[in-house]
């Protein structure tokens, strides 16, 4: 994700800083294959964002997430909860099945761990192999977003649209249900076309 999103984002002349859980150091090959406008950073540079994607493993989400002060920040969640792992685990909390979430989305659970985050659900309903074409041609291919702060799902909204790619908002947070990963909107193209009544 932050490869291929982050390209879409050069490519309509956003600025931004990617980072990982190794230091920036680990980063230099891939913001040189990403190019001007990309740069690496620590947690907290990346955090500094106006808009910070988080595009990590789930069983990884607390890491990422803990010693941040989210109070006030846009946070994108772009994970998926994919339970590969025992239901029986949950030393950190995460590591579910699915019928432990209790009626919870995946993202209301990230929300739970970035107290204070103006959490939007979006970037995560379809594989990233679907969205390689970086052209100015390319499909307006549809993210669904979903997110109770209105301002900062606007925001996000804004962002996605500026790169050719076309954010549906599915209403609150609680929506993201119907796109996290094994949901009936999750893993389907779609492609936005406008009509012109002639």
């Amino acid at each position: 994700m932050a490869t291929t999103f982050g390209r879409h984002l050069l490519c309509a002349g956003h600025q931004i800083v990617v980072s990982n859980s190794r230091g920036p150091e680990i980063l230099a090959d891939l913001v040189s294959t990403l190019g001007s406008g990309a740069g690496a950073g620590d947690r907290n540079e990346a955090a500094d964002c106006e808009i910070v994607i988080l595009a990590t493993n789930w069983v990884n989400v607390p890491q990422a997430l803990n010693g941040i002060d989210w109070r006030g920040r846009i946070l994108v969640d772009g994970t998926n909860a994919h339970m590969d792992v025992k239901p029986d685990v949950s030393d950190d909390g995460v590591r579910r099945s699915r019928d432990a979430l209790a009626g919870q989305t995946s993202s209301e659970l990230v929300a739970e761990m970035a107290p204070g985050a103006r959490l939007v659900k979006s970037i995560s309903n379809i594989p990233m192999a679907w969205i390689q074409d970086f052209s100015p041609q390319k499909p307006k291919t549809v993210l669904f977003t979903s997110g109770d702060d209105r301002q900062a799902k606007a925001t996000v909204i804004d962002m996605i649209n500026s790169t050719g790619l076309v954010a549906i908002d599915l209403g609150p947070l609680a929506a993201g249900a119907l796109h996290q990963v094994g949901a009936p909107l999750s893993g389907i193209e779609m492609h936005y076309v406008r009509r012109i009544r002639g």
